[in-house]
């Protein structure tokens, strides 16, 4: 399954607390509750989407996009899937740092943690690729 996790570092002005309390207004007025799983695929002007092309996965949303290199693993599954499962937690992952390749088992200890998953919007976002 392809995923994509998107994370604040909590370093904004007000904190931890008001970063956390940002991401969920940002997702909750782009239409991900936090702890809701929503099923993009049929809503054509849903307003998050997942651009997959050059071997970069781009996610576009009011006010953020997000632009990473996806190893060819994930970027097979997202060819043959049709979709990516988006996560984006309000839970800041204050070691985390922009541009540095994360440890396999930080983030899994990040990814798999309850108040990381509890505290997130779930989404599966079709892949769109660019038209010609």
């Amino acid at each position: 399954m392809p995923f994509l996790l998107a994370y604040s570092l909590g370093d904004g002005a007000g904190g931890q607390e008001a970063s956390t309390e940002a991401v969920r207004a940002l997702l909750e007025n782009n239409g991900l509750p936090v702890g809701k799983v929503v099923d993009a695929a049929g809503k054509p002007s849903f307003p998050v989407s997942l651009l997959v092309e050059a071997g970069q996965a781009v996610v576009n949303m009011p006010y953020l996009n997000a632009q990473c290199v996806a190893p060819p693993e994930w970027l097979a599954a997202a060819a043959e899937r049709g979709y990516a499962y988006f996560v984006f937690t309000t839970r800041p992952w204050t070691s985390a740092v922009p541009g540095t390749p994360v440890a396999e088992e930080d983030l899994a200890s990040f990814a798999g943690d309850e108040a990381t998953l509890t505290g997130a919007a779930h989404c599966l976002l079709p892949v769109r690729k660019l038209r010609v």
